[in-house]
């Protein structure tokens, strides 16, 4: 099974603009990797897990949920220090932290088993989408996990951005 990964943020689009990015890609398998599966605000409801499942099941594309590949609390209180002393706003973060990329590789992806992805996948996946909220990809845990796929098994990598 050849894939295609592509990494998607929440910030910057609107619900609509979110899901016609989705469907202009060709996703069919939406992979959530965060680790609290809610956004703060009306703006971002749309991506709270039950409503984000509902919209996509409407659009045919599947949904998994993979915690194991979320930060955990104590890694991201290393990138909130780091925003801290940069003075740096989440929402406005373009890069991530050497300690958080450290400590994220030690607490999750050391432990993460790529092709056990890949084996959640139904057999007709071509297009998988790793979601969290972050705008910028260089600015998300995403674009680690993104990483170690496409070094893994050699695959194409897309960031969608609003």
């Amino acid at each position: 099974m050849q894939i295609k990964i592509v990494t998607i943020g929440v910030y910057g689009f609107d619900e609509s603009s979110f899901f016609e990015a989705l469907c202009d890609a060709g996703v069919d398998t939406f992979c959530d990797i965060r680790s609290r599966r809610g956004v703060r605000g009306s703006t971002y409801a749309f991506a709270n897990s039950i409503r984000l499942q509902t919209r996509l099941a409407e659009f045919g594309i599947r949904y998994i949920y993979r915690k194991d590949l979320g930060p955990t609390k104590a890694v991201r209180e290393k990138q909130a220090a780091a925003d801290k002393a940069t003075k740096t706003a989440k929402r406005k973060r373009t890069a991530l932290g050497k300690a958080f990329i450290e400590a994220y590789h030690t607490e999750c992806l050391t432990a993460f088993e790529p092709q056990s992805l890949l084996d959640e996948l139904e057999s007709d996946a071509k297009v998988v989408a790793l979601f969290c909220v972050e705008t910028a990809p260089e600015a998300c845990h995403r674009s680690l996990v993104a990483d170690k796929l496409a070094q893994t098994f050699n695959l194409e990598v897309e960031d969608i951005l609003p």
